[in-house]
């Protein structure tokens, strides 16, 4: 691994699982980043990780990592209900900020955001990662640049009953610590909520990235023998249909993926589980020269690659790749609306949105 010059030094707010198995890392495998801190209000599962990742230094106060001159970027890996004012936090403290997905849990709490993140003139990454997946970005990009008009998307996101079988033989042994802050209640105890919030965001943020602006969705919900499934039509800006199915979860292999259909081609996708850091296997085809190509996506670390992209637009201005504050926005609108269409069978319109899932 060959470091840059200029890191950006980068404090990690929260020692939990998702800072354990991809934060933590990816700062200190990116070219252009450092774990220059990390913090939790837990002392001894912070001491914990700082024995593993050797950071700069360890805080277990969040305002006293804001106030450390040296950090000049935060990576906020804590629950949800805390991701808004923790990220206000970070602005108001002059710090860059990527939140872990989903931005909020309210509309109204994430534009209210927005408009801090735009007086600040500071940088808010949403951490949407599957947007660095190799396959998922040359999909993209052969959708925007050779496709032509786009037909009709479909995308799929079935979270699977084996997914811990798989993961807990890649993934790091997870630390637990005493102290650890919890949100009031358990937003884990809504299944309903919880299963569209955490992985809901992510189906609906693939979609945008790939089809464009949603306006509108139709959901149908079932719940059954503790799986929750959700097929929503759904109402692209450019006129184009869409189908996201929602599935938590099926008793199958992780089941994840996309077709789109356009004017001179078309393309196909099957995402793996994040955790195995493997490229979607992506095939699009050209109808201007009848010819199907599928690109390798050898580095597929996504966290790694995401929080390069943070620091590379902060440091030399490069263009972000990432998810915007208004990309968060949009992921909030669309989940709100979903839970909405899916109470009442409506359409609902994503600009008409408020409040939460």
């Amino acid at each position: 691994m060959i470091k840059e010059e200029r890191l950006l030094r980068i404090g990690v707010l929260g020692c939990g699982p998702i800072s354990q198995a991809a934060h933590f890392e990816a700062c200190r495998r990116g070219r252009n980043t450092e774990l220059y801190a990390i913090c939790d209000i837990s002392q001894e599962l912070a001491d914990a990780m700082a024995t593993v990742h050797s950071p700069r230094k360890v805080y277990y106060n969040y305002d006293d990592m804001l106030a450390d001159p040296l950090v000049e970027a935060v990576i906020i890996g804590i629950a949800d209900q805390f991701h808004v004012p923790m990220a206000a936090k970070a602005l108001a403290a002059g710090k860059h900020v990527l939140v872990e997905k989903p931005l909020g849990v309210t509309v109204e709490e994430c534009q209210a955001l927005a408009r801090q993140a735009e007086e600040s003139g500071l940088m808010l990454q949403v951490g949407h990662m599957k947007r660095f997946d190799p396959g998922i970005a040359y999909a993209r990009k052969f959708i925007r640049e050779e496709m032509g008009q786009m037909l009709a998307l479909k995308a799929w996101y079935c979270d699977s009953t084996y997914r811990y079988t798989v993961t807990d033989n890649v993934m790091p042994l997870p630390v637990t610590g005493s102290g650890a802050l919890k949100p009031q209640g358990n937003p884990k105890e809504d299944k309903q909520r919880y299963y569209m919030l955490t992985h809901g965001s992510h189906l609906l943020d693939t979609a945008r990235y790939l089809g464009g602006e949603l306006v509108a969705v139709q959901a149908r919900h079932v719940q059954k023998y503790g799986a929750h499934c959700w097929f929503v039509a759904v109402e692209f800006a450019d006129g184009s249909m869409g189908h996201l199915d929602l599935t938590v979860a099926v008793r199958m292999d992780w089941h994840e993926g996309f077709q789109i259909y356009g004017e001179h081609g078309s393309v196909t996708g099957k995402t793996y589980n994040p955790w195995l850091f493997k490229s979607s296997d992506v095939e699009v085809f050209s109808a201007r020269d009848g010819v199907t190509r599928r690109p390798l996506g050898a580095d597929a670390h996504f966290y790694k690659l995401q929080t390069e992209g943070f620091a590379d637009t902060i440091l030399h201005g490069v263009p972000l790749q990432g998810a915007d504050i208004q990309d968060g926005i949009a992921a909030m609108r669309g989940m709100a609306a979903i839970a909405r269409s899916a109470q009442t069978g409506e359409r609902v319109l994503l600009a008409d949105v408020t409040g939460g899932v």
